[in-house]
């Protein structure tokens, strides 16, 4: 027993040696940090946030748990973020809607809700999706001049799936056909998993996907990459070329970051985004990227806050052009 007091005594005077107090490392360990996923339990942003919340707390030196807030395309998730104390036991886990959402509530005489870059905290884009123009596999078009000269002759004939009226992957579509200038028919679905579905019952022509939500099936054959919308080719689908080798000036990524509520501290906004960072460079999360059909982003909070500002003036003059009206 006193081998035992003599270890607590030693151990007592390293921990006020080093200006700690016992119950302050006790708070320490105790504290947790939400962090908020605006959408339903196992969609990409969930699997996403999940894979990665253990490194990103280990690293926090906290808890942290996933919270699903969904409702309203993200809205009802993150206002609650936005509602939250700045301390950083609260952050968003945002995704492409964070853009959308201003132009399109504006566009339903709405007031507008946030402007990411200006209303939270941005602190760091962690991974990206491109969008991907797929096919059926018995489909006639083998590229996408072939489905565009298609398009051209047969104005509306063809049916392009999205995940719904007003989503990222229906923003989408409508970005192709204003810069390919064609008439396509957009057919929306409620989710992108059953435009995907039908694509493959051969119910549709076409539809825009994410990488992640398309892998499974694009590797088993069922459906054809015509086009990806990235500034090159991409590893999991070497012989896709993207949407610029054929002509069409497109680039369009689903993407994921971390915001906090407006007026987080910058030491702990920094703090934050090595801890999400060193997180994503995990051997637990690098591994399990390509399979998800993600790509790694290191965008800071500078650099986020930028990002987010340009994705937003490009969405707003999407929707104002093709004249978008949510549901």
């Amino acid at each position: 027993m006193d081998k035992v007091a003599d270890r607590l005594r030693v151990t007592r005077r390293a921990v006020v040696a080093a200006g700690l107090t016992v119950p302050a490392i006790a708070r320490a360990q105790s504290r947790t940090v939400r962090l908020i996923v605006p959408f339903a339990p196992g969609g990409g942003s969930d699997v996403l946030a999940r894979l990665m919340a253990p490194s990103f707390g280990n690293e926090l030196g906290a808890g942290v748990v996933v919270e699903n807030r969904a409702g309203a395309g993200s809205q009802i998730g993150a206002e609650a973020v936005m509602r939250s104390p700045p301390d950083g036991t609260t952050l968003l886990f945002g995704d492409t809607p964070l853009a959308t959402i201003p132009a399109l509530q504006a566009a339903a005489g709405r007031p507008i809700p946030f402007e990411a870059a200006r209303d939270f905290a941005p602190v760091t884009a962690v991974a990206a999706a491109p969008a991907i123009l797929v096919v059926a596999a018995n489909a006639p078009w083998r590229d996408l001049k072939a489905f565009l000269d298609d398009a051209r002759a047969r104005p509306g004939a063809l049916n392009v799936a999205s995940g719904g009226v007003a989503s990222s992957t229906h923003l989408m579509i409508e970005l192709l056909r204003l810069r390919a200038g064609v008439q396509i028919t957009h057919v929306p679905y409620r989710g992108a998993g059953a435009a995907l579905q039908d694509l493959v019952a051969g119910n549709v022509q076409a539809s825009v996907q994410a990488m992640a939500t398309g892998g499974q099936v694009v590797s088993s054959g069922q459906v054809r990459v015509i086009g990806v919308a990235a500034e090159r080719r991409i590893p999991e689908l070497p012989d896709a070329p993207t949407l610029r080798e054929q002509g069409v000036d497109l680039l369009a990524s689903f993407w994921w970051g971390i915001l906090g509520p407006k007026g987080m501290p910058d030491d702990l906004v920094d703090r934050t985004y090595r801890a999400a960072q060193a997180a994503m460079g995990s051997e637990a999360v690098t591994a399990r990227l390509p399979s998800l059909g993600l790509e790694r982003l290191q965008l800071g909070p500078a650099d986020f806050t930028r990002f987010l500002a340009a994705e937003t003036a490009r969405w707003r003059e999407v929707v104002q052009t093709a004249g978008i009206k949510p549901e």
